[in-house]
């Protein structure tokens, strides 16, 4: 909030001599845990900005995905041979998994720019208005987080998509009026990871609905020796293969991750990253084999030792692990239900054997 000042920073009330009382800082006691930074956790990095140097820019060197590469094919081959812009897209999946790098592909093979954006950006009717108004023909404008977008901005989307036309009311009251203004041909590319939070009038305007699943180890294994490769430091195929098991099955975690290792071995001023240095690095930085970190591994421990395995409510583990409630339920438990390490039932979050025997070994 900005502070007002008069014109000569100066003030006649004797009430502004007077220092102003300090605030008293209630020290309440939580029991908020500490946590340990993580490398796989689904946040923002300033690393984040440099993916655009190791990103694919065509669909043959993108790793992954037959099926969706596949369909994106055919309708890339269609729109081309019509020389139409492509059919609105929506897609769908955990983040990490390439909905961005995609998008970029498509405009590419398009052979078109495409503007970037984010929902929560859109927040008046101007900013969506501009973005639309001056895009070219067959521009893509790719959408981030489309699922957080507000009630305005996805009415002016409607006749965008739909007539490529953009309505726009004029004055107030009785004398407003609607104008209609008309729009290049373009491509919308919305990425979400909460599907279900899309409105059905906003999710059926899209010609194509396509979902982004987990990688497999050996696609994360091709991914991490493209990384090394662009960083220019040679790695082993058992490394690489080392380094993917632990990426949750993610291209920006195992990104991430091959960077990591590559520092540690750098610092060790070894040549190659093999697979007992990836090892070393990666136990250091606390992800383990299944790519579980501390606070995985905090909330799991807790369930086995404190409330002998569960079933737990989530509020409860919350309480007991000092996470966060939605966290925990949109960040950690999805990937822990996904290996088998955690199960949903009635009655809350229960730990498996499975689980059970990992934290045994490690």
């Amino acid at each position: 909030m900005a502070i007002k000042r008069s014109g000569n920073g100066k003030s006649n009330n004797n009430n502004d001599k007077k220092t102003p009382n300090k605030k008293r800082q209630s020290k309440k006691q939580t029991n908020k845990i500490e946590t340990k930074p993580s490398l796989v956790r689904a946040v923002a990095t300033s690393e984040d900005s440099s993916e655009a140097q190791i990103r694919p820019n065509t669909l043959s060197g993108y790793i992954g995905q037959k099926e969706l590469k596949e369909t994106l094919k055919i309708a890339i081959a269609a729109a081309r041979g019509r020389g139409e812009p492509m059919d609105h897209l929506l897609l769908y999946g955990p983040p990490g998994l390439g909905k961005t790098t995609m998008s970029l592909i498509i405009a590419t093979e398009m052979e078109v720019d495409c503007k970037i954006t984010t929902a929560p950006a859109l927040e008046r009717p101007r900013d969506i208005s501009g973005l639309l108004v001056n895009l070219k023909p067959g521009d893509i404008l790719f959408v981030d987080e489309i699922h957080r977008l507000n009630r305005i901005a996805e009415e002016l989307l409607y006749p965008a998509m739909e007539d490529f036309r953009l309505d726009i009311t004029i004055g107030k009251g009785q004398t407003s009026r609607i104008r209609s203004v008309p729009l290049k041909p373009f491509t919308l590319v919305g990425a979400t990871t909460k599907v279900g939070s899309i409105s059905s009038p906003l999710r059926d305007r899209f010609g194509l609905i396509q979902r982004l699943r987990f990688y497999e180890i050996d696609e994360l294994t091709e991914i991490v020796l493209r990384t090394a490769k662009l960083l220019k430091y040679p790695i082993e195929p058992d490394a690489a293969e080392e380094i993917a098991r632990r990426g949750r099955g993610t291209p920006r975690i195992a990104n991430r991750l091959v960077r990591r290792v590559r520092d540690y071995v750098q610092v060790q001023k070894e040549p190659v990253i093999t697979q007992s240095n990836a090892a070393i690095a990666l136990d250091k930085y606390n992800v383990d084999r299944f790519g579980l970190d501390w606070t995985d591994r905090l909330i799991l421990s807790t369930l086995i030792d404190n409330f002998h395995g569960g079933p737990v409510g989530l509020e409860t583990i919350a309480a007991a692990t000092g996470e966060d409630k939605k966290t925990i339920e949109e960040v950690i438990e999805p990937y822990l239900l996904q290996i088998g390490f955690l199960q949903r039932t009635s009655r809350g979050r229960a730990v498996t054997e499975r689980a059970r025997s990992h934290l045994q070994k490690s």
